[in-house]
């Protein structure tokens, strides 16, 4: 979770191997993702899948329902024959969808149905981890809570782990087990989900949750809100210490020349923060 433009998407694509990193190491499975060979790395984009942000931009607009779902398959040698138009049977009754849209293009499907074929061509390779990048953002609120809670039964059915990129708090405080907070590229808090939410240690993290609305109306008008002034600092040029630096209002000097550490302040509950006693 963070504000657009703190590094969520680019994190995603590095996992799925859209994107080379520069630096650093990547591992799955305890197996350095850089030192597998072609045959390995075929093998690991087929267990790591993705979901992107817009269903329409991620289905090729020359290709029915049938021809994307099929193409994995094809690609990765996966059920040969027969079996291959039984998964895709398979997938598309799991993903909520008719028979009938095999035959359509994207642009005959809603925005739901889209996302819900989106969501079938990752699954159909039956992988154990999918990333979805703002799966949800781009449907309307009605779509978003069918979407939501499919992801929450297909996780429960078929054993998944998720990597749930959203700036969404609602969504994500009710899809995430485990939160980890971004902010300029760096991940600045991380732990288990309700206990940050029922307690979170980086300023950063304070005034996100802050902005999360309370159902109960005189709540929300006597709590205080933390607003952070200014705007977050160039990726490109970023400050010596703390990124946040700029625009926390609990700075101290040491907070100007060294990057706090990511550390762990509670049972797997780790924050990179020189204030965490405020």
């Amino acid at each position: 979770m963070g504000e657009s433009g703190c590094g969520k998407t680019t994190l995603g694509r590095l996992i799925v191997g859209l994107y080379q990193p520069t630096e650093g190491t990547l591992s799955f499975w305890k197996k350095e993702v850089k030192a597998l060979d072609s045959k390995a790395r075929k093998d690991l984009r087929r267990r790591v899948q993705m979901v992107f942000q817009d269903p329409y931009a991620s289905l090729n607009p020359r290709m029915t329902v049938d021809e994307i779902l099929r193409e994995p398959l094809e690609i990765h040698g996966v059920c040969p024959g027969r079996e291959r138009e039984e998964r895709v049977k398979e997938i598309l009754d799991l993903v909520g969808l008719q028979r009938e849209h095999l035959n359509r293009f994207p642009h005959e499907l809603s925005g739901g149905q889209r996302q819900r074929v989106g969501i079938a061509r990752a699954l159909i390779l039956r992988p154990e981890f999918v990333v979805l990048d703002e799966s949800t953002s781009a449907l309307d609120v009605s779509i978003r809570a069918q979407i939501i809670n499919l992801l929450e039964e297909l996780r429960e059915r078929l054993g998944l782990s998720y990597l749930f990129i959203s700036h969404d708090l609602a969504t994500v405080r009710y899809l995430s087990t485990r939160l980890a907070i971004m902010y300029l590229g760096k991940i600045v808090e991380i732990g288990d989900s309700w206990n940050i939410y029922r307690r979170p240690l980086h300023p950063y993290t304070r005034a996100l949750l802050s902005a999360l609305p309370l159902p109960d109306p005189v709540r929300e008008r006597q709590r205080e809100r933390l607003i952070i002034r200014g705007e977050p600092p160039s990726p490109l040029d970023p400050p010596p210490g703390c990124p946040f630096v700029s625009r926390c209002p609990y700075a101290l000097e040491i907070c100007r020349r060294e990057p706090p550490p990511l550390e762990e302040r509670h049972p797997g509950h780790q924050v990179a923060c020189f204030r965490t006693d405020i």
